[in-house]
């Protein structure tokens, strides 16, 4: 299992080394039909490309703080695990005004100017696409990222006691407290390895980014990350979590 593993991003290098062809992050999206399946290897590749552009493009230093405000989405949980590879802390839902950069979703761009520092947007459409007119004083993730290099390795190391992620009440998790955390929400959830989390909570707090990502990456698991799954009705929610071979499910 995952047990030596004391960062976030350890967790990921583990499964890598480990079941690289397996899924990790399974995508859907009721309001448009969208549905994108993500294996470990091509999860760790998105979240290299987007890790060597926080270092590298946006110059960002390890302790930064980066305003996430992004809806529950497969792209989100790899800014989740690019942030934590880099060193810089997440702030989910957190005040652009305070940030030092931020990342947003086409909602809440106007929100996100009152960033001073570096500004990332994501249209969110369906296969990763671009903005159809690049938003004023934002970079366009999907313009970005693709260009950049498959390999991430840090300038500094990042070590589990460094800062990484402030939740909503202020508190500040390292990154072994991430997690020891994601290990204690896996076991509270009955996950265990192989076990299929459907998930239909937002990434605006612990228990959405627990349910959508790190509980399942720390019990060698995967996740159905299911947003605006309140559209879907029952009986197509049913077989979504049958045919999905779902095991556990957060609302």
């Amino acid at each position: 299992m995952t047990a030596t593993a004391n960062t976030p991003a350890g967790l990921l290098d583990y499964a890598l080394g480990t079941e690289p062809a397996r899924p990790l992050v399974t995508f859907y999206d009721d309001a448009t039909g969208e549905r994108v399946e993500l294996s470990v290897a091509t999860f760790g590749n998105w979240v290299a490309k987007t890790a060597n552009l926080i270092q590298d493009d946006l110059g960002a230093q390890p302790g930064d703080r980066l305003a996430l405000l992004l809806p529950a989405h497969w792209q989100t949980a790899v800014w989740v695990l690019a942030c934590f590879s880099t060193g810089v802390v997440v702030v989910p839902g957190g005040d652009p005004a305070a940030a030092d950069l931020v990342v947003s979703g086409p909602e809440t761009l106007d929100a996100a100017l009152a960033c001073d520092g570096e500004r990332v947007a994501l249209a969110l459409r369906p296969l990763g696409g671009r903005f159809p007119q690049p938003p004023a004083g934002f970079a366009d993730y999907a313009v970005e990222v693709p260009s950049q290099g498959d390999r991430f390795a840090p300038y500094a190391p990042v070590g589990p006691d460094a800062p990484a992620l402030q939740l909503p009440d202020g508190s500040l998790l390292t990154a072994a407290e991430v997690v020891g955390r994601a290990r204690g929400t896996a076991a509270e959830l009955g996950l265990a390895r192989g076990s299929r989390l459907l998930s239909g909570r937002s990434f605006d707090d612990w228990d959405g980014l627990a349910a959508g990502l790190l509980a399942p990456l720390a019990a060698d698991g995967s996740v159905v990350l299911c947003r605006h799954v309140d559209q879907l009705p029952a009986d197509r929610l049913a077989k979504r979590e049958e045919s999905e071979r779902v095991t556990h499910t957060a609302y």
